[in-house]
């Protein structure tokens, strides 16, 4: 009687890597849903320096008021006048706080105004943002 030998096909030692890229895609999505992303006015303003400053709400509307008079809102100029009708319909689904960035050198006036009109437009609070 012959004996036949059947020999095993040499196994390939290889990792499989599917899994890890299914990781790393997990990961990934992971992250960018839970960054949380600083909004920002668009304008560099150098804003007043106070003792007192403290950290607020990151769900606000944000607002910069330059050294030349502009009122800056997502990166544009809407003047004190647009600004009314933006915290209006901002503040429709939610109230909001206003945090103005308001420029060292702006004339007291126009803050003033910009305050106002955040105010009469429904803001439940309005702050006025500076360095610690």
């Amino acid at each position: 009687m012959k004996r036949r030998l059947f020999q095993q096909p040499a196994m390939i030692e290889q990792i499989n890597i599917s899994p890890l890229i299914d990781m790393v895609f997990i990961l990934l999505i992971f992250f960018i849903v839970t960054t949380v992303f600083v909004e920002e006015t668009g304008v560099e303003v150098n804003k007043p320096q106070a003792a007192s400053a403290r950290d607020l709400e990151k769900n606000s509307i944000l607002v910069a008021v330059t050294e030349s008079g502009q009122v800056v809102f997502g990166g544009r100029d809407v003047g004190v006048a647009g600004l009314g009708a933006i915290v209006r319909r901002l503040n429709q689904k939610e109230p909001m706080p206003v945090i103005v960035q308001a420029d060292a050198n702006v004339p007291t006036r126009l803050l003033v105004r910009v305050i106002d009109e955040s105010k009469l437009a429904g803001a439940p609070a309005v702050s006025i943002a500076t360095k610690e």
